[in-house]
């Protein structure tokens, strides 16, 4: 299968108005599609009720990165206006992913005081030097960014304030996503008490979601085998507490996908050991699980390597008659949309 018939087998027709732009309220009134793969069953719910699903000594793995506002505004010396994504940052520099007509050299002026230097451009791409200590960066963005959205969302009629609010776990708690692990979005506080008083356990892990998340597949990641690279890290106790639960034949719940590139890009052995560093890990139908054994997550956008991720779980063709019957069914789709558990 070259690369465009395998994007044309990842694709799907959905209405556009099954795109959710805003979340519900409360957050785990969102609907939930349950799939057990032991009776290839498919029942629908709400996502509060999902204790109702989980097997009694499931464990569950959550990412807690949090979301930065990382969208900033940039005026040219000659009043022209570029927008740019702040990516990640070194000592000295930062990457940024922005639009306009700008080159090496140029300086572009963040809040009158503040100002960047163009050191180098590639495509969209871009390697700026700051006026400023990268020490305040943080400070700025909380003070002046703005939440970046995926571009399916782009019209949302969400203020800023509700944005930081809405786009944002329960339990966020590390800096670095410039987009949100969006399965755990249907998590309340109440619910999550509720899930560990019913005897299964919630665990934490650390990916940093990046924009490759949403970026279109390239045929040379097809050709490799690998993906975007995300940064991740688990703490050392809570690897010993799922490498535990797994020798116990506990299940293994990742919540996300970000969840399954941590976990699966850990375990060496069918074990967690590699617990930090970058993943580039490329997951498809093909491809055999090393850690996680079910899944939570959320309906994803055709011919997108999120889509072929979640097939690894059920086999592709499944996976897209799953889909429609959810769409069949009216149910809201993407980052704000509703939930799905495969069993």
């Amino acid at each position: 299968m070259d690369f465009e018939e395998l994007l044309n087998a990842y694709d799907y027709e959905f209405p556009p108005e099954l795109i959710a732009k805003e979340p519900v309220h409360p957050r785990d009134s969102a609907r939930l599609l349950v799939y057990n793969r032991k009776n290839d069953s498919v029942v629908f719910s709400t996502f509060e009720s999902i204790i109702d699903y989980l097997p009694a000594n499931a464990a569950l793995v959550m990412n807690r990165t949090k979301v930065i506002p990382a969208k900033i505004s940039l005026t040219k010396n000659t009043g022209g206006k570029i927008s740019a994504l702040i990516l990640d940052h070194s000592d000295t520099t930062v990457r940024v992913l922005a639009s306009g007509t700008f080159k090496a050299g140029d300086k572009l002026i963040w809040r009158h005081e503040h100002s960047f230097e163009v050191q180098s451009r590639h495509d969209q791409e871009a390697i700026l030097k700051p006026s400023f200590a990268l020490s305040e960066l943080d400070m700025m963005l909380e003070k002046y960014g703005e939440t970046p959205l995926p571009p399916y969302m782009k019209d949302s009629p969400m203020p800023e304030a509700e944005r930081r609010r809405e786009y944002q776990t329960v339990f966020a708690l590390e800096k670095g996503s410039v987009a949100a692990p969006t399965a755990g979005l249907h998590f309340t506080e109440e619910l999550i008490t509720k899930i560990i008083q019913s005897g299964r356990s919630i665990s934490y892990v650390s990916l940093h979601v990046g924009l490759g998340t949403f970026a279109p597949l390239k045929k040379e990641q097809l050709e490799t085998g690998t993906l975007h690279h995300e940064s991740y890290s688990i703490d050392p106790n809570t690897a010993a507490f799922l490498n535990q639960a797994k020798s116990e034949g506990r299940p293994i719940i990742a919540v996300g996908t970000t969840s399954v590139r941590t976990l699966e890009s850990a375990a060496v052995d069918g074990r967690l050991s590699a617990l930090h560093g970058s993943t580039d890990l490329f997951l498809t139908e093909s491809s055999v699980l090393r850690f996680v054994d079910c899944l939570i997550t959320n309906f994803h956008v055709p011919r997108s390597s999120l889509l072929m991720l979640v097939s690894a779980f059920t086999g592709r063709e499944k996976l897209l008659e799953i889909y429609t019957k959810a769409i069949n069914e009216k149910m809201r789709l993407f980052s704000f949309g509703d939930g799905m558990l495969i069993l």
